[in-house]
């Protein structure tokens, strides 16, 4: 996304409602606590690491939206 990050993304969205939840996608490592504290955004579902199966990916999210 040339205009935004993905943590920018997710603000703009909470701006228009608050109870989106948000997953974030990457082939990198994340460190979770680190990016809650400098993106405190408070729906960050989950960080999801690809490469990752359909199956496994849409499990994920339902867990989530439970």
């Amino acid at each position: 996304m040339p205009l935004m990050d993905c943590f920018q993304l997710a603000q703009k969205l909470l701006q228009k409602d608050l109870n989106v939840r948000v997953c974030f996608m990457t082939s990198g490592e994340i460190n979770m606590d680190a990016a809650r504290e400098v993106h405190p955004l408070k729906s960050i579902g989950c960080f999801i690491k690809k490469p990752i199966t359909t199956e496994l990916l849409l499990r994920r999210i339902k867990a989530k939206l439970e």
